[in-house]
């Protein structure tokens, strides 16, 4: 019963901070807000949690791990390596920065203000990275996995995905990223090397050749004495 007691009470102070930093923000919600929603005092809080960052990761942390195994398992219906791509790029830079009012940017708010040494957990960090790093490489044809496996584009897409949690913050209503630039990162991604067959099988074109003048005037030159004599 104890033990009930105290996940019951746990669950509570969750919940009830979930929705202040949802409402409020993570910097305007305070530990005696959050205590009063969960019907306890502030000194019983610190019983389940050191701080509210603590709170906040202990909220933030299942929440996005949830989100991206719904998007792995989104992606691997996505046959076109672009399409697939695309819906990553979109999921990371516009859905998961504006759900629930906005959410995630309360991580930035909380790593704007927290020192290091509170209590900052890289390894959620670390995690997302692999995970994206692994989606990004299913969704690039194979000849671009293999010219870009070195490159940290993984972490390059996080940092972008950090910033539109902000740019959905600052300008709610406001598209983020529009289809056109999407479109254009996604294309240059995929795109097959020159004289290559591309993803969707359609062949790169190489290097143009000479027009037929310019290779008829170089024999031409090859040919006369004047060229042979030099």
């Amino acid at each position: 019963m104890v033990q009930q007691k105290k996940a019951l009470v746990r669950d509570a102070i969750l919940e009830g901070a979930f929705r202040l930093f949802s409402k409020r923000g993570y910097a305007a919600t305070t530990l005696a807000a959050i205590a009063k929603s969960a019907h306890v005092s502030p000194g019983n809080v610190y019983i389940y949690f050191g701080s509210k960052l603590e709170i906040l990761y202990a909220i933030y942390d299942p929440w996005l791990r949830a989100r991206i195994h719904v998007l792995e398992e989104e992606l691997s219906a996505i046959r076109s390596p672009r399409n697939r791509l695309k819906r990553l790029l979109v999921a990371l830079w516009r859905d998961i920065p504006a759900e629930e009012n906005g959410f995630l940017n309360n991580i930035m708010q909380a790593i704007s203000v927290t020192d290091p040494s509170e209590g900052y957990r890289s390894t959620l960090v670390q995690w997302l990275e692999g995970r994206i790093a692994k989606l990004l490489m299913e969704s690039l044809p194979p000849d671009r996995r293999v010219r870009l496996r070195k490159a940290r584009l993984a972490h390059v897409i996080i940092m972008a995905f950090d910033g539109f949690a902000i740019h959905r913050h600052l300008h709610p209503r406001e598209n983020p990223i529009d289809d056109a630039t999407i479109d254009a990162i996604a294309a240059m991604l995929t795109a097959a090397p020159r004289g290559a067959a591309s993803s969707n099988g359609v062949k790169v074109p190489g290097r143009p050749r000479e027009s037929a003048n310019r290779q008829r005037g170089s024999r031409l030159l090859r040919a006369s004495p004047r060229a042979r004599s030099r």
